[in-house]
């Protein structure tokens, strides 16, 4: 089991700026790609960020390119996302996963809520 705990959501303003965390108390955290997906009222849920194991790797989504970086710190045992010049399209609820490849393992946490109001 890879039990997932986010935080850091909230509500922004157009512009701002606000960084997620995930963490766990698994101990195999470090053995797994990791990632961050995102689902809007009414939307599918969407792929946000992924990172490798050791870091080295990391991909995004084409709409938060530039403005979202993913990391992570293997001995804490934690994910971060750091969104900056956010938009209302950015509000959803963001999930931290380790299905970010179709062979890991589907942990998923229970998602923080992210609004932008313009």
């Amino acid at each position: 089991q890879v039990p997932l705990v986010e935080s850091g959501g909230g509500l922004v303003r157009t512009g701002d700026s606000l960084r997620l965390t995930c963490t766990t108390s698994a101990r195999t955290f470090s053995t797994y790609s990791m990632g961050w997906f995102r689902q809007a009222p009414g939307k599918e849920r969407e792929f946000v960020a992924r990172i490798s194991s050791g870091g080295g790797i990391t991909s995004y989504a084409d709409s938060v390119k530039g403005r979202f970086t993913v990391s992570r710190d293997n001995a804490q045992n934690m994910l971060y996302l750091q969104m900056n010049s956010l938009v209302p399209e950015d509000s959803a609820v963001y999930y931290c996963t380790t299905k970010v490849w179709p062979n890991n393992p589907d942990y998923w946490g229970q998602g923080t809520q992210v609004t932008v109001s313009s």
